[in-house]
């Protein structure tokens, strides 16, 4: 009997079809610390020759403001977007004097929270409401782990691809997100790249959790594949109830929505207010807004200036997926290359390609479970997953999501007339089968047999790539359109602040209030 997967294959593979997946659409964010030459968080304020954090479109900060973050624009070709995203890092290295961009996800050396300071976004308004959830952040989960760095992959399929499989553009993202869910933890075994980190990533006064010591200053677990990805650092009792499985974009919006509506006893007790009147964040409820909910993938549509998230997903439906599970590759200059963007493409397909049936408890238990056992243990020998039928070899059910995957790969490679897919599908299966060639596996190579700490593995790494950037000519072309940019960002910034009409108490009402 043929199944539904079979199905949409063959509809993909007659040449009339084989069109649409020229449509896939790419984009990429890769964030990444600055860092003194003695691997400490940078204090200084965001470089000015990259112009204003809060309007330059592809140069901008995450939680601090020693947390620079690359976003590029979208692309039909990923090489395209890693070209960018290469010059993107140049530019910003050929203007950091004596600072680098740190090589992994997990932090460099911090001295307390005290020593992290808050991204700043000027006096607007919207600058002040984004370093005011900044500063909520801070307080319910403190500053370290907001230093925790990522990369996410924005992946999107023409309207006339889900037309071909008979389903809505939301529907079908909603089904690829729940497969993703599914079968995520084998991202987290072949990329994950955050084993080990520095024990000043806790406070002093706190017990690690169950980590282990090699040499004096790096924490790790033998078997881990990122801690990044895992609960280490901070617990997050409040998102921990919301249960969001993605059967409908109906439930996805309400359930935020809700979480953003409903306090929460703890964050109430932090106060909405210090003494001094200045604004601890945004709210005390469950979620300040919608970013704030933690998860490995997110439904997105682009929002007009002004409006929610939300407010877009529910009014226009789902654009693009956002995979925000990956770590940052310390031995990639960008943290990534092309065969792990390639295998990205392939594992997204299968997603959208394969029958997803709604999930339900017993199976978010198990995809729950699943996930923390790969990130914690991934490369233990033998380690069992859970899934409808029983317990699993991570290893035999790996291998057989990747012979499930042989047909979009073949088919892929057809429609480019190249090997690039075969050829990352092939470093995949290598991985599978040799663990110690996995990014988490390498990690802990490095830092066992040179031997050498995590902190200064990860600056040399980081140093490394400095050089690299610094070295890449760009063209006076190149340069000139970056120098422009940066420059329309501060008059941009400065329009924005002039145009504000009430103070920034009204404003942050009216935002809430709107729908």
């Amino acid at each position: 009997m043929t199944t539904l997967y079979q199905n949409r294959l063959e509809r993909l593979g007659q040449l009339t079809s084989q069109k649409l997946l020229l449509g896939i659409r790419h984009g990429i964010e890769r964030e990444g610390l600055r860092v003194s030459k003695n691997a400490e968080l940078s204090k200084e304020a965001h470089p000015k020759a990259l112009g204003k954090a809060l309007t330059h479109p592809y140069i901008t900060t995450d939680f601090s403001e020693a947390l620079l973050e690359f976003i590029t624009p979208v692309y039909g070709e990923v090489n395209d977007a890693l070209t960018f995203l290469k010059e993107l890092h140049c530019y910003t290295a050929q203007h950091l004097s004596d600072e680098v961009l740190w090589a992994g996800s997990m932090p460099c050396l911090l001295a307390g929270d005290q020593n992290i300071p808050v991204a700043q976004y000027g006096k607007s308004n919207i600058g002040q409401m984004k370093t005011t959830y900044r500063e909520g952040l801070s307080h319910r989960y403190g500053k370290a782990m907001q230093t925790i760095a990522g990369l996410h992959y924005n992946f999107s399929l023409p309207e006339d691809f889900w037309t071909l499989l008979n389903t809505s553009s939301s529907e079908g993202y909603l089904a690829l997100i729940r497969n993703f869910r599914r079968y995520s933890w084998l991202l987290m075994y072949l990329f994950g790249a955050s084993p080990a980190m520095d024990s000043s990533f806790f406070d002093p006064s706190e017990n690690n959790p169950g980590l282990e010591k090699l040499g004096r200053d790096t924490l790790f677990l033998p078997y881990a594949t990122s801690l990044r990805m895992s609960d280490m650092g901070y617990t997050n009792n409040a998102q921990s109830s919301l249960n969001i499985c993605y059967n409908t974009l109906e439930e996805y919006i309400e359930s935020l929505w809700q979480a953003i509506q409903t306090p929460y006893k703890p964050y109430q007790q932090i106060g909405i207010k210090s003494p001094e009147g200045e604004f601890k964040q945004l709210n005390a409820n469950v979620l300040q807004i919608e970013n704030e909910y933690y998860s490995t993938i997110r439904p997105k549509r682009i929002s007009h200036s002004g409006e929610k998230p939300l407010t877009a997903l529910s009014q226009s439906g789902v654009e693009y997926v956002e995979v925000r599970c990956i770590d940052i590759n310390p031995f990639e200059p960008l943290g990534i290359n092309h065969q792990d963007a390639d295998f990205l493409d392939i594992f997204l397909m299968y997603c959208a390609i394969q029958e997803s049936m709604p999930i339900e408890a017993q199976e978010c238990r198990n995809v729950t479970y699943n996930f923390e056992r790969t990130v914690l243990e991934g490369r233990r020998p033998g380690l069992q997953l859970n899934t409808p039928d029983g317990s699993r070899l991570l290893t035999q059910w790996g291998t057989e999501l990747l012979d499930n995957m042989l047909p979009i790969v073949q088919l892929m490679d057809s429609i480019s007339n190249t090997s690039r897919y075969s050829n990352s599908f092939r470093q995949q299966r290598e991985k599978l089968a040799n663990s110690a060639i996995t990014p988490s596996g390498k990690v802990l190579s490095a830092l066992s047999n040179e031997p050498v700490s995590h902190i200064e593995f990860m600056l040399g790494q980081s140093q490394r790539h400095q050089r690299l950037f610094k070295q890449h000519e760009l063209t006076p072309e190149r340069i000139k359109y970056f120098q422009q940019i940066a420059q329309r960002s501060r008059l941009d910034q400065e329009a924005i602040e002039k145009a504000d009409t009430v103070n920034f108490e009204t404003f942050l009402q009216q935002y809430q209030l709107a729908d």
